[in-house]
C-alpha cells in the first residue's frame, strides 16, 4: 500500500467515524475498532501519513557563528560503570522503553514496567499486565521516584473471548515498582495526547473525552480539571511545564485554531492566539510548539509555524517532496527520511533545507507501514542516529549530514508484512545508544574518532 493510498484510507476513516463528534488525526486512536488494532494503525498511520513521530531535543541555534558550525564532532564517552550489554526477555520490551536518568523503563506483553539498570541491563523490578500487553504504548515520563504508564482497566472478557477494553493510567514507585495510583481513562488511547507531565501535575485525558484532569502525581487526586465544548477538538502539548491547547471547531472545513494557556497550578484557561486555518501539532522544540497547515487537503505546499508560549510565531513554507518514510523533530531541525533512503535537515528557525544526504541504513519494507525509527540526538556530540530495521545504525553530522559513524547492533530483523508490528526503537543514555526491536535490546557505544 503505498503513502497515498494509506492517507486516502485515513481520511476515510476520519470522515466516516464520529465519537463524541471527535474527529481529528491526534485522535485517531478512539476511532479504530478494538483495542490492539487501534493503537498499531494508529501508530502505523502517524508514521506514514502525519509529520509525526515527536523527539524532542535540545535548540541548537544553526543560526549562530562559524564558531559552533566548525566545531569538531567530540568521540562517545561512556557513562561510569556502563558496559555492553543485551538483553532477551521474553515479554519486556517489546511496546517500548524509556531511558530516564541510569534507568531504563520497558513495557511488553507480560510486563506494563519493567526497570533495568542502565549501565548493565540487569533487571530490578517488574510490573505484570492485567491480562495482556500489546501495542506501541510503554511509560512515558519519570519524575521525582515516580514512573508513568498505562495498564488495562480490567482482566475481564467479552462473551466472544475478545478483550473487553478500558485503560488506567498508572502511577508506578520507581525504586520497588510498588503501584501508588491509578485513574481510569475514557477511552483506550495511549499516544502521548492522552496523558503529560506538567508542573506539580500529571495531565490526563479523564474523566471524559472532552476534558484534562491535573493530577497529583503521588495520590492521582484531581487538583483540578478543564473541559471544551462538544463540536471542539483540541491538541495538547506541554512548554517549560506549562500545558497548551489547539483547539477547532470540528467541521469539515478548515477554520482558524485557538491556542489556549491553562495555569499549571489553577487550570485557568488563558487565550493566547488565533492561528487561521486548522493548524496541526507537529511536537515541540525547546520552548516552541511546531504546528503545520495547508490551505486544502492533499496539498504538498505547507506552512510551518514556531510558536513561543507568549505567542510569538515565525513561519516558513515547507514542501513535501516524494514519499516520506519519518519526519522528526530533532532541536532545532525538521529532519525527514524519504523511502528511497535520503534524510533532510530542514531549519525551524531560518526555514532553509541545511543538507540532503544518504541516511546510511537499509530502509524497511513500505509494506510494513512503520517508516523508520524516530532518529536521536547527541547534543554533546552533535550527532544525529539511525537506526534501521536490521540493526544497521548510521550517525549524521548534524551541522553538515556527513556521515561520521556507522555500526550494527544484534536485533531481531522485523518480520516481512507484519503492518501493525511493534516499532523498533532508538533511544540514547548519555553518549551510549539503546537499540531495541521487539524484546531484544542492546546497548553499545558508538566509537567516533575525529
Amino acid at each position: 500500500m503505498t503513502t497515498e493510498q494509506v492517507e486516502e484510507k485515513v481520511r476515510e476513516t476520519l470522515r466516516a467515524v464520529a465519537l463524541d463528534r471527535v474527529r481529528a488525526p491526534g485522535d485517531l486512536a478512539e476511532t479504530v475498532v478494538r483495542r490492539r488494532s487501534r493503537r498499531r494503525f494508529s501508530q502505523a498511520a502517524g508514521t506514514v501519513v502525519a509529520v509525526a513521530a515527536i523527539t524532542v531535543g535540545a535548540v541548537l541555534g544553526f543560526g549562530g557563528g562559524t564558531a559552533e558550525r566548525d566545531r569538531p564532532v567530540r568521540p562517545a564517552v561512556s557513562p561510569e560503570g556502563w558496559k555492553p550489554w543485551q538483553s532477551d526477555i521474553r515479554g519486556a520490551g517489546e511496546r517500548g522503553c524509556l531511558v530516564e536518568g541510569s534507568a531504563l523503563y520497558c513495557s511488553g506483553s507480560k510486563y506494563d514496567v519493567a526497570k533495568f539498570d542502565a549501565n548493565t541491563g540487569e533487571r530490578l523490578w517488574t510490573v505484570k499486565v492485567n491480562r495482556e500487553g500489546d501495542g506501541p504504548d510503554h511509560a512515558f515520563a519519570a519524575r521525582d521516584g515516580v514512573v508513568y504508564a498505562y495498564r488495562n482497566h480490567t482482566a475481564d472478557k467479552e462473551p466472544n473471548g475478545d478483550y473487553i477494553g478500558g485503560t488506567d493510567l498508572m502511577a508506578v514507585d520507581a525504586d520497588n515498582g510498588k503501584v501508588l495510583w491509578t485513574a481510569e481513562m475514557p477511552q483506550d488511547d495511549r499516544t502521548d495526547q492522552a496523558a503529560m507531565l506538567i508542573d506539580g501535575a500529571v495531565l490526563a485525558n479523564t474523566p471524559s473525552l472532552r476534558t484534562m484532569s491535573a493530577l497529583d502525581p503521588r495520590t492521582g487526586e484531581e487538583k483540578w480539571r478543564h473541559t471544551w465544548d462538544k463540536g471542539i477538538v483540541c491538541q495538547r502539548t506541554v512548554l517549560s511545564g506549562v500545558p497548551y491547547l489547539l483547539c477547532n471547531q470540528d467541521t469539515e472545513e478548515p477554520d482558524d485554531t485557538d491556542i489556549l494557556r491553562l495555569d499549571p497550578a489553577t487550570g485557568s484557561a488563558e487565550k493566547v492566539v488565533t492561528m487561521p486555518g486548522r493548524q496541526q501539532l507537529v511536537g515541540t522544540s525547546g520552548d516552541r510548539m511546531v504546528l503545520i497547515a495547508a490551505k486544502n487537503a492533499g496539498d504538498k505546499d505547507l506552512r510551518l509555524t514556531t510558536l513561543s508560549g507568549s505567542g510569538k510565531q515565525t513561519s516558513h513554507s515547507y514542501r513535501i517532496e516524494g514519499e516520506r518514510a519519518n519526519s522528526d523533530i530533532v532541536g532545532d531541525l525538521l529532519i525527514s527520511v524519504s523511502w528511497q533512503g535520503k534524510a533532510s535537515a530542514y531549519s525551524l528557525t531560518t526555514g532553509k533545507t541545511l543538507w540532503t544526504v544518504p541516511v546510511g541504513v537499509k530502509m524497511p519494507d513500505k509494506e510494513t507501514m512503520t517508516g523508520l525509527t524516530a532518529p536521536v540526538m547527541s547534543t554533546g556530540q552533535w550527532v544525529v542516529y539511525f537506526a534501521g530495521p536490521t540493526g544497521d545504525l548510521s550517525g549524521l553530522d548534524l551541522r553538515t549530514g556527513e556521515q561520521v559513524w556507522r555500526g550494527h547492533a544484534d536485533t531481531a530483523e522485523q518480520k516481512p508484512g507484519t503492518a501493525f508490528g511493534d516499532q523498533p526503537q532508538l533511544l540514547l543514555y548519555e553518549d551510549v545508544l539503546v537499540a531495541r526491536n521487539g524484546s531484544r535490546i542492546v546497548s553499545l557505544l558508538p566509537r567516533i574518532e575525529n
